[in-house]
């Protein structure tokens, strides 16, 4: 399943959204939270992205998501050899820098997310003169049990999109 996106990334930034910037990091380890930082390894890599919408501090599947897969080996193993892992969190309590809350926004306006967990894999490309992003989608899915059955899906949608599908 391929279909594209246009998705234009305001980005706010001031001197406190900076400062803010610096401390935030993903909640799960190895993760970005920049989609811009996303973007530059993807292309340096040539691996597609693979982002996690998250209800970090709320959303029950989305702890249990990462209990049974994300933390485990296995897992962290195969993302090293085919991902770059981008954390969007929704999170209740506590509060993310204006920037983030914005770009985590736009793109779950872009990718249509109603529920948590929803991990979608994707390419993008950007326009040099503005700060449009193409996403090309290879595909989605939610809560999954164990991390063998996560990348097992993974790679089914890996598979098409190395063959053009």
């Amino acid at each position: 399943m391929r279909f594209t996106f246009l998705l234009f990334l305001s980005l706010m930034i001031s001197t406190t959204n900076m400062a803010q910037d610096a401390t935030y990091t993903a909640e799960n380890e190895g993760w970005l939270v920049d989609v811009d930082e996303a973007y530059a390894e993807s292309q340096k890599t040539g691996k597609p992205i693979l982002a996690n919408f998250t209800g970090s501090d709320w959303c029950g599947w989305c702890k249990r998501l990462t209990k049974s897969v994300f933390i485990h080996k296995e897992f962290k193993d195969w993302a090293d050899k085919n991902v770059v892992l981008l954390e969007l969190d929704f999170p209740r309590r506590k509060q993310l820098p204006a920037r983030f809350k914005q770009q985590n926004k736009n793109l779950q306006q872009a990718f249509k997310v109603r529920g948590y967990p929803t991990i979608w894999l994707f390419d993008l490309s950007k326009e040099s003169k503005n700060s449009e992003y193409s996403i090309v989608a290879h595909g989605k899915t939610g809560y999954t049990k164990t991390a063998s059955e996560f990348t097992e899906n993974m790679d089914r949608m890996l598979s098409k999109r190395d063959s053009g599908e």
